[in-house]
């Protein structure tokens, strides 16, 4: 018997596994092949202030080793969300993860205290958003901006507080830092990669945005050098991600000094990934003669 139980600031979790946002919607499609309690956690599809239709298609194109998208967080918005989601979702025993994306400080605040109040276990705070009132920068490609939202949605909501970072930064260590130091009770990396493909025989670019996120196992060994990296520098826990297809990614990411690890692209490969990964970590700590899941964080030796 090995104990996968993750204890991530403050919430129990019964194994190191979620479902990454904007992977696994709310949760029903997946719900026909397997009971979702036996999921870690469930982090929900982005959810904006009010609904949103997304951007104009085409926005998916194949990559190699994975996939771009401008999906553009086509969502119901949060008072959607709780009247007709979160009832489905907390009939599993399972964490619920609400994650949030805002245009300005005000509405990141609003949506915490609305899901707060809802009864959401946690929030994932997406700040990968272009801040309208700064000429459109992204909140998460500044340390003010990380700051800013972090210290509003911490004021505005009585559950764990998560800052989901971008990528797309020169140094993504000290936007943790940043986010840490405001208050954030934990770190989720990495969002996707600024990426871009074009049709060779319209010359035109594959998605209608021009320009889409990254993900799948091509980012995978970025992803897991910025686990790594933040590891460093903060002592809130990190829940991983970015292109984690199998247990022995999931164990890389742990090693590296991710307390949870988020699984998402695979999903669109195998409905059952996120419970393939549960079992391939067993296996791990099994064969390797680990007891508890929390005995890996962060242990890699280095050379």
């Amino acid at each position: 018997m090995v104990n996968l139980n993750i204890d991530f600031a403050g919430v129990k979790f019964k194994n190191p596994i979620i479902t990454a946002s904007g992977t696994f919607g709310f949760g029903r499609e997946y719900s026909a092949y397997y009971d979702l309690s036996q999921l870690g956690g469930i982090c929900v599809k982005g959810l904006t202030l009010n609904p949103r239709l997304g951007n104009k298609p085409p926005r998916i194109a194949e990559t190699a080793m994975g996939m771009l998208n401008s999906v553009g967080l086509q969502n119901p918005g949060v008072k959607g969300f709780i009247r007709d989601e979160l009832s489905f979702l907390r009939q599993y025993k399972t964490v619920v993860i609400a994650n949030i994306s805002g245009n300005t400080v005000d509405e990141y605040a609003q949506m915490a205290q609305m899901l707060s109040d809802a009864g959401v276990d946690m929030l994932e705070v997406n700040v990968s958003c272009p801040n309208v009132k700064a000429g459109g920068m992204q909140f998460g490609t500044s340390q003010e901006g990380v700051a800013s939202v972090t210290q509003a949605v911490k004021a505005s909501s009585n559950i764990p507080v998560m800052v989901k970072l971008s990528p797309n930064v020169t140094d993504i260590a000290q936007m943790a830092k940043a986010a840490e130091e405001s208050g954030a009770d934990a770190v989720s990396l990495i969002n996707t990669l600024l990426a871009m493909r074009i049709d060779t025989a319209t010359r035109r670019p594959m998605l209608y945005n021009n320009v889409g996120g990254l993900s799948g196992p091509a980012i995978f060994p970025v992803a897991v050098r910025m686990v790594w990296q933040v590891a460093q520098v903060v002592k809130i826990p990190i829940l991983g991600m970015g292109g984690v297809m199998t247990g022995d990614h999931a164990v890389e990411m742990m090693l590296a000094g991710a307390s949870l690890v988020g699984v998402g692209t695979a999903c669109f490969d195998n409905p059952y990934a996120p419970i393939d990964v549960i079992k391939g970590i067993e296996e791990y700590m099994v064969k390797n003669e680990v007891h508890a899941a929390s005995e890996l964080i962060g242990k890699v030796i280095l050379n």
